[in-house]
Parts: C-alpha cells; sequence; structure tokens
C-alpha cells in the first residue's frame, strides 16, 4: 500500500535514494555495497559552488566484505560528490579501522565510536548503519528463512528476535517457527494469578 496522497499541494525540492547490493563471491566471502545519492530539482547556491540541477550534492559508496558469521575482512568507501571537493573525500581511508569488527555484536556501536561527530562522514556512517540489515536480506537469498540452506540445522533461524513480528514470544514464530516459540514470562506469571482470581 502506497502512502496516501499529500493533503496540500507541495514542491519537491529534494531526492535521496539509497541503494544496497550483496554479492557472493567465488571465494566463499560475501560483498555488501551500500550507495547515497542526493540531488535537488532545482540549481542550488551552495558556499563551495554553485550545484546544477539533477547534478548530485552526495554521492557516496561503502563495500564490505564479510565472511559467513558477518565478520568484516575488508573495507572500501569513496566519495564521488560532495559539498566540498578536497575535504569530505580526505576520510575515506580511515574506513578501515572497521576491519575485524562483526556486524551483528557491536558493528553500530563501533561505527559511531570510530566514525561520530568530526571523525567520520555523516553519509557514509549512516549506509554503514544500515549495514547488518543489508547482509541479512544477502544471506537469506542462501539460507532461506529456515536456517543454513533453507534447512533445519538445529541452528536458530537468524532473523528470529531481531523484529517485533519475529520475537521468540509472538503468534508469528509460534505457526511459522514452532521450535523457537517461547511463551512469553509475563503470561505465564499472569495465568496463575488469573486462575486464582476465578478460584
Amino acid at each position: 500500500m502506497p502512502l496516501p496522497p499529500a493533503a496540500v499541494p507541495r514542491v519537491a525540492k529534494h531526492t535521496r535514494r539509497i541503494s544496497f547490493e550483496g554479492f557472493l563471491r567465488e571465494d566463499g566471502l560475501w560483498d555488501i555495497e551500500g550507495h547515497l545519492h542526493d540531488v535537488k530539482p532545482v540549481d542550488v547556491q551552495m558556499s563551495a559552488g554553485l550545484r546544477r540541477a539533477g547534478e548530485p550534492i552526495h554521492e557516496m559508496w561503502v563495500r564490505l566484505t564479510i565472511d559467513r558469521v558477518m565478520n568484516v575482512i575488508d573495507v572500501f568507501a569513496c566519495t564521488d560528490a560532495m559539498p566540498y571537493i578536497g575535504a569530505c573525500d580526505r576520510i575515506t581511508p580511515d574506513y578501515t579501522k572497521l576491519k575485524g569488527h562483526n556486524l551483528f555484536k557491536g558493528f553500530r556501536k563501533a561505527v559511531t565510536g570510530l566514525f561520530g561527530d568530526v571523525r567520520g562522514c555523516t553519509h557514509i556512517n549512516e549506509l554503514l548503519m544500515q549495514m547488518p540489515s543489508a547482509a541479512v536480506q544477502a544471506f537469506a537469498s542462501v539460507r532461506g528463512d529456515k536456517g543454513g540452506d533453507n534447512r533445519d540445522d538445529g541452528h536458530k533461524p537468524f532473523q528470529l528476535d531481531r523484529c517485533h513480528a519475529l520475537a521468540t514470544n509472538s503468534d508469528v514464530v509460534e505457526r511459522h517457527y514452532p521450535k523457537w516459540y517461547r511463551r512469553d514470562a509475563r503470561t505465564e506469571d499472569a495465568e496463575p494469578q488469573a486462575r486464582a482470581v476465578k478460584g
């Protein structure tokens, strides 16, 4: 279902597009690539000069190479369009400091700690913050939603307990992943009380 029509007339002023792609490499590693692209529909006079309509104001790319357990093996970041040429892109080599981190174990905290505020690029950071989710979707093309290689291999499916619909105490998990369903402790605690009231 798309958004409803706008309630009042409006004029487009900005478009940001963010995309991610996941690639399984021949060596068994994965490349997860993110791309951020900002444009204006009209000419904009910026402090560093005029930016023509449709000419990117920001265009950033990030590639993380990861293994099957989400460890970051390699990092490449680049900036093709920026407000301040020769300044914004100066920080991109620093992002190799993310090598060795794990996308599921404190990765977003590491990005903030290493590159928050003046230590990094806001837009590259935005791409990196979405990398764990993008990697999960890439892995799902191989693992399926039941676990490794779409088989019940005894490991908890990686997407469980990562959003409200797939909480292990939810009716969705009870229906589709009964092996991993866990009743809500609050419900278990409430039932004896309810029986006591009825008794």
